[in-house]
């Protein structure tokens, strides 16, 4: 006489749309965390090339002057002659130093006006934004 098991084995199966799900969730957390890692506010300047040793500044101030000639300070617009109402307000105590990111072929003359105005306003030390070799 032949008796049955009393559970018949079945085989596992793996069930592949909860992976699918899983896996686009992933993806997409991914592509969310590298959007946010991008600076999506930058400025198309053309910095020029040099070999200089990187520097950390606490508080970055940016002046940035574009090919046309056109100043911002931390992306704000602002000409020659308000430079230095913008400036003032944001220069603190720890924070005299401003970084200069200025285009390749912007106007020297501009680069020079606005770094008196800055000096004007009280900007104690300049840095030079510059492409790496």
């Amino acid at each position: 006489m032949k008796l049955k098991p009393s559970r018949a084995r079945r085989r596992g199966r793996i069930e592949i749309i909860p992976m699918i799900d899983v896996m686009f969730f992933l993806l997409a957390t991914f592509m969310l965390a590298s959007l946010a890692m991008q600076n999506l506010h930058s400025l198309p300047v053309n910095l020029p090339q040099g070999n200089a040793q990187s520097l950390q500044v606490a508080n970055p101030l940016t002046l940035t002057v574009t090919r046309e000639g056109h100043l911002m300070v931390n992306e704000e617009p602002t000409t020659l002659e308000g430079l230095g109402e913008v400036l003032r307000p944001r220069l603190t105590d720890d924070a005299g130093t401003v970084i200069v990111n200025a285009d390749t072929d912007a106007p020297n003359g501009v680069v020079v006006q606005a770094m008196l105005a800055g000096r004007a306003a009280g900007v104690e030390k300049f840095l030079f934004a510059v492409r790496r070799k």
